[in-house]
């Protein structure tokens, strides 16, 4: 059984584009940019940009924090994200969700400009991936697919189930592997909660790839006996962080499985870095 480690893949991922950076400033380059929204106070969302500042430090990138109090209007924020979209520093924006009450998230994605959309978020990003065309993938799903490319687990021609339809996690993740090549050109399903008998379509899987929010939902007599699952779960429980996986019972009958935590988690944050740095070399005709 291989266990797939997101975060050893995401280190060497980061040193990669740290190395390409640096290589690209000695010849004059300037640094690639992110711009870091983050309004309120959230404890959560405090961590998260902290772990991304640091994360951006160690690539070579340069971080532009913006912290703003809960109390900002939408005509403040969005003034704010039209300063980025003009910055030619800035090469990619992110905005820390969730947002506090009273302001409207999806106007501030909308408002982002699309190439500089390093989140996947935004509808041309999203429509690009649709059509196949080059454009930022949503950081998950992106981080999924790397995994398997470095895992050197293709799904094409391979019946694979993906249980979840979330517009960050499901339903790009289901375009990436219909795309044409070796690590897609596989047989989609895509189940929810409201799927009838799930657990006759997970045992269908080659490869089961899990973004519902259950913990522990998908247990072995769900999974076929030399599947590969791909736990995007995180959910927090009484024990500790776990999966959408019963994991120990799971690991025994797969051919390949991400833990949580550790598996695919470390990848997203990997995975915005890797988008910064492709804008950067977009917008520098790297």
């Amino acid at each position: 059984m291989i266990l797939i480690d997101g975060k050893a893949t995401a280190a060497a991922l980061r040193a990669e584009l740290a190395e390409a950076v640096a290589a690209a400033r000695s010849d004059g380059a300037r640094a690639p940019g992110l711009a870091v929204i983050l309004v309120g106070e959230d404890p959560a969302s405090q961590v998260y940009v902290r772990n991304k500042e640091r994360a951006c430090a160690e690539a070579g990138i340069v971080s532009f924090p913006h912290h703003l109090p809960a109390q900002t209007s939408q005509a403040d924020l969005l003034a704010l994200i039209r300063a980025c979209n003009a910055d030619a520093n800035v090469d990619g924006i992110l905005l820390q969700l969730p947002l506090p009450g009273g302001l409207d998230a999806q106007a501030c994605l909308l408002a982002i400009d699309p190439d500089k959309d390093v989140d996947g978020f935004h509808p041309m990003n999203v429509g690009r991936l649709s059509l196949d065309l080059p454009g930022f993938v949503s950081c998950t799903p992106a981080g999924v697919m790397e995994l398997l490319r470095r895992y050197e687990l293709p799904t094409a021609g391979q019946r694979a189930v993906v249980v979840g339809r979330s517009n960050i996690v499901g339903k790009p993740l289901a375009m990436l592997l219909s795309r044409p090549g070796p690590y897609g050109d596989a047989t989609v399903t895509v189940c929810h909660s409201r799927t009838p008998d799930l657990a006759a379509q997970c045992r269908q899987a080659d490869f089961l790839f899990l973004a519902l929010g259950r913990p522990r939902s998908i247990t072995a007599d769900m999974v076929r006996e030399g599947a590969v699952v791909i736990d995007v779960g995180i959910n927090r429980t009484p024990e500790g962080l776990c999966g959408d996986a019963d994991f120990t019972a799971v690991s025994k009958k797969v051919r390949a499985i991400t833990p949580v935590p550790g598996g695919v988690g470390p990848m997203t944050l990997a995975m915005l870095l890797a988008n910064t740095v492709q804008s950067w070399r977009q917008r520098l005709s790297l």
